[in-house]
């Protein structure tokens, strides 16, 4: 461990740790799903314009997303915060399934931690720029649905982010780490078919069914797949396959994701999904309408600012778990043992009775095929995401072992850990501008060539805040 220069601080963070815990508490008992985020997006604001700082709310033409400001000049540093919840995860703070309210949303990602550890961070950079006299602009980003992948997307797509030199993004997680990690994009697509209706008996030769046409969809999709680089995912459900089997549907509609490491990939990927889509609609008589959803793009790692982050994790010591917590971890794990031994192994930890992680991993250079709309964000200026122990090892992702978690003082502790480690990357960016410069001349070099196009369709509408 070095010595810590940024004690000022690491002091603001230990007297605001409480309010902000209280802060991420009060999210966790207010669930609220993508675009629908009204509570926390309140609460957030109320809080910044508290403690002082410029706070803009409906951002984007987005009413849950919001941006706060200090400071003027550069560099201008970004920290992400997402604030929604995942639906059907209701759960009481117990080491067992219990939901609160059955079938109601609840924080099975970690989301209700994100502002509180990105206010507290906001708050200590805040007080050691005004003690060292240094220049520079903090932004702090409130980010609606992330869950439903489109949010920052949308927020890029109308102008967020881009005054931003550097971003970070903070997440809870199941073990300490930094990132290199690509993680793919993914765009969401509804093909609807249109055909004749009939008596499926007394004529059928008069029917043209769209519900053949989504079978054969798919069925040809499928065939697609031997065809693919080995990153491309594509999955898909029957949204409408009609209404009766004596009825020949003349409308029926199949709902796709695709996915890749590269957005190029994606976009080939794309063309030759909808050249199977009209070939279906050739054979069955139909006619075929394409319906974008949108999504968002591939994460792409920014290596100087991911070793930033880690050589930072290493400098600042982690507290200690105490004998309650890794008890309660323990019955958590317990509800899923196959998980529990995986995670222990992939760990590396030499203790077979690991619970909840304690140390540094190294930085994570494994990719993804799970996606976040933290990738179009970094598409746009350079940007790092990582990760800090918030909860049982055992606990799957987007799971309601992770929700039993949050808000216990495993919860806290990853949170401040994860405070310091923005504090203190923060810091060193402000101090040394030639990091800044690198981490620029790397996302240059990797983005050239490429100009951003938000996959965000220019007919994107928000859900109901009723429905």
């Amino acid at each position: 461990m070095t010595e810590n220069k940024y004690l000022t601080g690491d002091k603001v963070i230990d007297e605001c740790r409480g309010e902000l815990f209280s802060l991420a508490n009060r999210l966790w008992e207010h669930p609220e799903t993508g675009y629908k985020e009204y509570y926390a997006s309140g609460e957030l604001c109320s809080l910044l314009q508290e403690k002082g700082f410029q706070v803009e709310q409906g951002i984007c033409d987005l009413p849950t997303a919001l941006k706060a400001t200090y400071g003027s000049g550069s560099p201008v540093i970004g920290l992400l915060a997402e604030f929604d919840a995942l639906p059907g995860l209701s759960q009481c703070m117990v080491p067992e399934k219990k939901p609160l309210v059955p079938g109601a949303p609840g924080h099975g990602c970690g989301h209700s931690l994100m502002p509180s550890a990105n206010i507290l961070a906001l708050l200590a950079i805040r007080e050691e720029m005004k003690e060292k006299h240094l220049p520079g602009t903090l932004v702090f980003y409130g980010c609606p649905a992330e869950e439903v992948l489109t949010g920052k997307a949308v927020m890029a797509k109308r102008g967020a982010f881009r005054e931003l030199d550097v971003a970070f993004c903070w997440h809870p997680g199941k073990y300490n780490r930094a990132s290199y990690s690509i993680l793919t994009g993914v765009n969401g697509r509804k093909y609807h078919f249109h055909g004749k209706t009939a008596h499926a008996a007394v004529e059928p030769e008069q029917g043209r069914s769209a519900l053949d046409a989504v079978e054969l969809m798919n069925v040809g999709i499928n065939y697609l797949r031997e065809h693919v680089p080995s990153d491309v995912r594509m999955h898909y459900v029957i949204a409408d396959g009609g209404q009766a089997p004596n009825i020949v549907p003349d409308y029926a509609c199949s709902w796709y994701f695709d996915r890749a490491l590269d957005i190029q990939t994606m976009r080939e990927v794309e063309e030759r999904m909808t050249d199977v889509a009209k070939g279906a609609a050739l054979m069955t008589g139909t006619t075929l309408e394409i319906e974008e959803l949108g999504g968002c793009y591939p994460v792409l790692p920014n290596h100087v600012l991911g070793k930033l982050v880690d050589e930072c994790m290493r400098e600042i010591p982690q507290e200690p778990w105490s004998e309650e917590e890794l008890e309660y971890a323990r019955k958590v794990n317990a509800a899923d043992p196959k998980e529990w031994k995986k995670s222990v192994r992939y760990s590396g930890s030499d203790d077979p009775d690991l619970q909840i992680y304690h140390g540094v991993m190294p930085i994570d250079t494994d990719n993804d095929y799970g996606s976040s709309d933290v990738g179009d964000v970094g598409h746009l200026v350079p940007t790092t995401f990582f990760k800090t122990s918030c909860y049982a090892i055992g606990a799957p992702g987007h799971s309601w072992q992770i929700a039993a978690c949050l808000n216990t003082s495993m919860g806290e502790k990853g949170m401040v850990y994860g405070a310091r480690i923005l504090l203190h990357a923060a810091m060193k960016i402000l101090e040394n501008p030639e990091l800044c410069a690198k981490a620029k001349a790397e996302f240059e070099q990797e983005t050239r060539g490429q100009e951003y196009v938000s996959l965000i369709p220019d007919t994107f509408t928000l859900p109901d805040r009723e429905s």
